[in-house]
């Protein structure tokens, strides 16, 4: 393959530092960019004069019509979504969770909140808590299999982390670098269940990016820009920050749900295609269910009432992704 100029590498730079794309170390640009690319970092933080006009006619909208159901962004999400909980989690089956919980407390300093076992001693349900989110897992079984899910970290120090990744267990895929053209400290690992990390720090004081939770799913999936409608018309989903190869592919998305993101790629150039579990809360499970299947989604659990107060209800996506729909009902007064 010819060598690519310095014109190129720069123009391929800038414009996946607008988004955070995965990049190896030996994939980035020449050091003799690095100068161009530290200012480039910096402006990136400086909207122009029509995208701050168009950001505040866009906030001012949502406010009215906020105000016209007698809502806010505030408050919306705790009338749907369990208490100390995010709109979104990653939901991990693995074989042996108890394993799992330990890794996760000792490599990403998460702390256990709960923990329901079956009769048989395996898990059925357990959350840990890592920063501001909430990793959910059980043991894997028949119905529900195992699978490697990708899921990315901002953390306070990527290093301190990337470290006590590996002497909790897992492989090192590259180390922290400052050469991710996101402008992060960005390293991956792979833990003994086959998942990937990517751990990340802002190299400002801040530890993510505004809105940005401290754990997101990260889907890397064929025809990624089918995903994208697709969430949009089943979960209400918006998409920000899209960036597009030439040819089409989504080499990056960021999708909100009610509030929350996760991260959306193409599964090419040797990256393997993942099917994800994610738990989402979402104001109405039925309505909500109800769109995913217009929108070509298969119907795995029609909505029920839990025991646990939750309105849930399940579906999986034409890419292997399953959704559990979850819509909190509040304590029982009765």
């Amino acid at each position: 393959m010819p060598k690519r100029s310095l014109a190129v590498q720069l123009d391929d730079a800038v414009q996946a530092m607008l988004v955070s794309l995965r990049l190896r170390p030996e994939k980035a640009p020449d050091r003799k960019l690095a100068p161009l690319l530290e200012i480039a970092r910096e402006l990136r933080l400086l909207p122009r004069q029509e995208f701050r006009a168009t950001l505040r006619s866009h906030l001012q909208r949502r406010t009215t019509m906020n105000e016209a159901v007698g809502v806010s962004r505030a408050e919306e999400p705790a009338k749907f979504r369990r208490p100390n909980f995010p709109n979104i989690a990653p939901y991990f089956l693995v074989k042996d969770a108890p394993k799992f919980i330990d890794f996760l407390v000792a490599a990403f300093a998460g702390t256990e909140r709960i923990r329901v076992p079956r009769p048989d001693g395996t898990i059925m349900h357990a959350e840990v808590a890592i920063g501001n989110s909430v990793i959910e897992m059980g043991d894997a079984n028949e119905q529900y299999p195992a699978r490697a899910m990708t899921t990315h970290l901002y953390v306070p120090d990527a290093d301190a982390t990337y470290a006590r990744a590996l002497r909790a267990g897992a492989t090192g895929v590259y180390a922290p670098t400052d050469e991710h053209p996101s402008g992060d400290r960005w390293g991956e690992a792979r833990d003994l269940f086959g998942n990937t990390w990517y751990i990340a720090t802002r190299r400002s004081q801040v530890s993510a990016p505004e809105g940005f939770l401290t754990v997101q799913p990260y889907l890397h999936v064929r025809e990624a820009h089918e995903l994208i409608p697709f969430v949009e018309a089943a979960f209400g989903a918006r998409t920000t920050g899209l960036h597009k190869s030439p040819d089409g592919l989504v080499r990056h998305a960021t999708i909100e749900i009610a509030g929350a993101t996760f991260e959306v790629d193409e599964a090419d150039g040797g990256v393997t295609a993942t099917e994800s579990y994610l738990h989402v809360y979402v104001p109405d499970t039925d309505a909500v269910y109800a769109r995913a299947v217009a929108a070509g989604a298969t119907g795995v659990n029609p909505p029920y009432t839990a025991p646990y107060r939750d309105r849930a209800a399940t579906v999986s996506d034409r890419f292997g992704n399953m959704w559990f729909l979850a819509t909190y009902l509040g304590e029982d007064v009765t």
